[in-house]
């Protein structure tokens, strides 16, 4: 994966700390015994799924591989195989 820079975009890194400050807040209230908190918390995970897929609609998610290095990637990975 680190070949591949996965999940290293701007994109990526704004949707899970939102969602992971989601997951810390419903946590909280879940333990407080708060049902409003909670669901409060659950609504902020799924706001960072939803900013994450609008910044990278927006352009800061991974970038498509074109056809050429997609065709590129898989001779490589059957050079590999043949050796």
């Amino acid at each position: 994966m680190a070949g591949s820079s996965h999940g290293h975009t701007p994109a990526a890194w704004t949707g899970v700390i939102i969602s992971f400050i989601g997951f810390c807040v419903a946590g909280v209230f879940m333990v407080a015994a708060n049902p409003l908190g909670f669901w409060a918390g659950v609504a902020v995970i799924f706001a960072g799924g939803v900013v994450g897929y609008a910044m990278k609609l927006a352009g800061l998610g991974m970038p498509k591989e074109s056809a050429e290095l997609a065709e590129a990637r898989a001779r490589a990975g059957e050079a590999q195989v043949s050796h």
